[in-house]
């Protein structure tokens, strides 16, 4: 009997071994796949969509501009990831309006047939709306949803993590990153692929999710993956229509045997803000979400990832620039110009993620708005550099905490709360401006040094103690313990006019209109109008899944509609296990 039980114990013991040396050989294609499992069990018991609004208590004294002040020109398409290429995501169209807004309808709905961490900005240009999945970029009809054409492209991923932000078009040429570090050009009218270039290495963790943005015959992306052992976060410009790299630019500084793929930007950045320890590679800044560019200038505005070890500051002594920056590049040539350092020293993952804003104020002020993971909303006034104010637009806990293997961190926002891959939208017609936030916090402990500085190159390095994989980031509070904020806060002042909270984290596009209303969607798939002055809401409805990519509108011989992405199914977030979809909404009658 105690030969059979051995015999028994050693066959577990055996297939166990198996299993998890199964696993790991697979390690990417089986996350998602347990991902995916472990939230449809987390969302069974979902609650309902709720939104409550909260107006300043100086709200009515409150120094206010006349809505009569002139929206800017506006032809109704939407070319870019955020409209204009200075980010500031307002459309001038006034059809739908805080009077009709009630009446609007899901007229039609793409369905991807994918599961995917869909969060794809949209563009709509020369009568199609774009976006893209992981593998596929779509072109469809925006009256009917029929497809003009799909394309895909199948690669092995270098990470997990099936994301895509998005397009950017120019000069009948569709542009795209992938997971496996290349950027694609597409005919914007057959979907023909024109060329494709490596910007990053899959086998060292990098990739190129950023959604790009393109203009004067370039298009502008970046590098992700800053949070593996030694990957460095870079930008560059590629010839649009050969894809030939015209400049290359290091995020953090370029050390001996890194690579170099193009001629490189001009810079003064050097190791003396990086005081590392033994077996720290110099690693992070990374980009990848989008960027924000000044036509009138020539100015690439890029914003800059977290330095890595994530959780770890005692391994990288000083400033550690470029990271948690906007940098800010000729892009033209890729010589730096300056930089702003918005978050100091990072030890919680707080990326300067979304792409800024570029507004000129009520007050004829030019400010750079810039939202990062941290909570916080941040003016910079662009002439004097002088940051104008800082305001908290989440929950804030033990932000100045440090952490430690002695003992465990609960902080807020989390390493996947604060403004993710969406940044703050501008209504010069209010002088508000809007950003959507998480309210998700997280616990960490870290890992003692030595076990830090020990772990293999292009593997995680965020320093957390945990055996859990999905917990490499921390661990965050229990599914449902969390909120998303949509505020208007006044764009020279800094002070919050007004702020809705629901009960699901916000992480899509914000787009206010000439009509009065902002449209933006949380992560339960709730998809809201509210009024853009006041906050109050005008409309609202369940139209998906999570709503955790871009929210347009746009011109069509029918009248304005509005575009939403729908149905983000990824391993980081607990959401409604369904298809990539994307609704075309309208007013009714029309």
């Amino acid at each position: 009997m105690k030969k059979a039980t051995t015999i028994a114990l050693g066959v577990t013991a055996a297939l166990g071994a198996a299993a998890a040396t199964a696993i790991y050989t697979h390690w990417n294609a089986f996350v998602p796949i347990a991902a995916m499992g472990l939230n449809y069990w987390r969302y069974l018991d979902a609650p309902a969509g709720v939104l409550t609004v909260e107006t300043a208590p100086d709200f009515d004294t409150a120094p206010r501009v006349a809505d009569t002040r002139a929206a800017p020109p506006d032809d109704g398409s939407w070319p870019s990831y955020n409209k204009t290429l200075a980010s500031d995501r307002f459309s001038s169209l006034s059809e739908i309006d805080r009077a009709n807004v009630g009446r609007l309808k899901v007229l039609c709905t793409y369905d991807t047939g994918r599961y995917t961490g869909f969060n794809s900005g949209l563009v709509m240009v020369r009568g199609a709306l774009l976006f893209a999945t992981e593998h596929d970029t779509f072109s469809i009809d925006p009256l009917t949803c029929r497809e003009n054409w799909r394309k895909r492209e199948s690669y092995a991923p270098a990470t997990p993590q099936g994301v895509n932000r998005g397009v950017a078009y120019l000069d009948g040429r569709v542009f795209r990153g992938t997971q496996d570090g290349r950027v694609i050009a597409y005919d914007f009218t057959t979907g023909a692929r024109l060329w494709e270039t490596a910007i990053a290495d899959p086998k060292k963790s990098e990739t190129a999710p950023a959604a790009p943005i393109a203009w004067n015959g370039l298009v502008f992306i970046g590098n992700a993956g800053g949070d593996f052992k030694g990957v460095k976060g870079r930008m560059y410009a590629l010839d649009a229509a050969t894809g030939r790299i015209a400049w290359e630019f290091y995020l953090v500084p370029k050390q001996p045997g890194d690579s170099t793929r193009g001629p490189q930007g001009a810079s003064p950045l050097d190791a003396s803000s990086w005081n590392q320890a033994p077996g720290s590679p110099i690693s992070g800044g990374a980009t990848w979400t989008s960027y924000t560019l000044d036509p009138d200038s020539g100015l690439l505005y890029v914003p800059g990832g977290n330095p890595a070890p994530d959780f770890a500051a005692a391994l990288r002594g000083g400033d550690n620039l470029y990271s948690n920056s906007v940098v800010v590049l000729d892009a033209r040539t890729g010589a730096y110009r300056t930089h702003f350092k918005i978050v100091g020293k990072d030890w919680h993952d707080w990326d300067v993620s979304g792409a800024p804003a570029l507004v000129a104020t009520a007050s004829g002020r030019r400010v750079m708005l810039v939202a990062p993971k941290d909570g916080h909303l941040y003016g910079f006034d662009l002439d004097t550099k002088e940051r104008l104010y800082r305001v908290p637009v989440t929950k804030i806990e033990n932000a100045d905490v440090p952490f430690s293997a002695d003992r465990s961190v609960h902080f807020c926002p989390g390493s996947v709360g604060g403004a993710e891959w969406n940044g703050p939208a501008y209504d010069p017609q209010n002088n508000l401006v809007m950003i959507g936030e998480v309210q998700w916090c997280t616990t960490v402990r870290t890992e003692p040094e030595k076990e830090i500085e020990s772990a293999p190159k292009f593997a995680p390095w965020s320093g957390e103690d945990s055996l859990d994989p999905f917990n490499m980031w921390g661990r965050a509070d229990p599914v449902f313990q969390w909120a998303g904020w949509l505020t208007a806060v006044d764009a020279d002042s800094g002070r919050w006019r007004w702020r809705a909270k629901t009960n699901y984290p916000v992480q899509s596009g914000v787009t206010p209109t000439a009509g009065g209303v902002v449209f933006f969607g949380d992560m339960g798939g709730n998809f809201y109008a509210l009024d853009a002055d006041t906050g109050g809401r005008l409309w609202g409805a369940k139209i998906g899944g999570a709503v955790g990519g871009g929210v347009i509108t746009f011109a069509t011989p029918k009248g304005q509609r509005v575009a939403v992405a729908t149905g983000l199914t990824e391993i980081l977030w607990p959401t409604e296990i369904t298809t990539a979809k994307v609704s075309i909404l309208g007013v009714a009658g029309d």
